[in-house]
């Protein structure tokens, strides 16, 4: 496994992170979740990634458990705030900063998070509150660092210009070979600002590991063919177009002797304001074949050729 400094913190992250949006949800599948954990901090992943709303704090409640009894200086543990806990609890007010906190600690089962995530941008909460109440979390031992998701420039722009609040060293967008709108000034912004990038849905909700095939029925294990999973997909990578043209980036990652998720989330990593390239799992071997990504070595003649072959949908 390779590391990269987050931002402006003393955080070493692995390139490759683990993320438990989809599979930690579902109780049934519980213990899988809780091996691929395990599997993860095997092979060097240390950056951990949930949300207070996966699951209403399912997933994060799984991932505490997981993690009971490992020390805490082997994983850099990322969570995230803002959206609807119940029917009130919704935001980046004062007063959700500190609720929400004090549960994702609780369900966690640690006494601080290394890196206190905004999940979206809060339009009915004035900014400078939100950050405010950051700093209190930081200032107060219980937040290492702080970031943002999918924040418009302007917003993040506004936050870097506050004086005497805690700095953003992290921003989550999605980024992938299908999906580069970071590249229209999220990554030039964040490099100047000492931000890194942590990126999520690096395989473009599964579409880039090559599991769908123009033409054919659609796996019956796969997110696609999952009711509720399936609703959070882009139906523009499910043409026929796209699909027979990420079987073509699929013959370029052979020739770079890696599967086509490998490939996928290389390039990713190519880019150096990004840190962590976020997967998810839904058994210990797919952990492993992530995780090798790491240490790939492309030749960029390739990724350009990926490039021309996906243009962005």
């Amino acid at each position: 496994m390779e590391y990269r400094q987050l931002g402006n913190s003393d955080l070493q992250v692995s390139e490759i992170g683990f993320g438990s949006w989809l599979t930690f949800t579902d109780m049934q599948r519980r213990q899988t979740s809780i091996s691929c954990v395990h599997r993860a901090l095997e092979r060097g992943i240390n950056f951990l990634d949930t949300a207070n709303v996966y699951g209403r704090g399912a997933a994060e409640t799984v991932l505490g458990e997981a993690l009971a009894g490992i020390r805490r200086d082997r994983y850099v543990l990322a969570t995230k705030l803002f959206f609807p806990m119940s029917d009130t609890d919704r935001g980046l007010s004062r007063v959700q900063v500190r609720k929400q906190l004090e549960a994702s600690l609780k369900r966690l089962g640690v006494e601080y998070i290394d890196l206190y995530q905004c999940h979206r941008y809060d339009f009915d909460t004035p900014l400078e509150e939100t950050m405010e109440a950051l700093t209190q979390a930081v200032d107060a031992g219980k937040v290492r660092y702080i970031g943002f998701s999918e924040w418009p420039l302007d917003k993040i722009e506004a936050a870097l210009a506050l004086k005497n609040v805690a700095r953003f060293v992290s921003s989550q967008p999605q980024y992938s070979l299908l999906h580069r709108e970071p590249e229209k000034g999220l990554l030039q912004l964040c490099a100047r600002a000492g931000i890194s990038q942590v990126v999520w849905s690096p395989l473009a909700q599964g579409v880039l590991s090559g599991k769908y095939q123009p033409g054919a029925p659609v796996p019956v294990d796969s997110r696609a063919a999952d009711r509720s999973m399936g609703a959070f997909l882009n139906p523009d990578w499910f043409t026929p177009k796209v699909l027979t043209a990420v079987q073509a980036v699929k013959q370029l990652a052979a020739r770079a002797h890696l599967s086509l998720a490998q490939f996928a989330l290389a390039w990713v990593l190519r880019q150096p304001n990004v840190a962590v390239a976020i997967t998810g799992a839904s058994r210990p071997e797919q952990v492993d074949e992530n995780a090798a990504a790491a240490d790939a070595q492309v030749d960029p003649a390739l990724f350009l050729e990926a490039e021309a072959l996906l243009p962005a949908h």
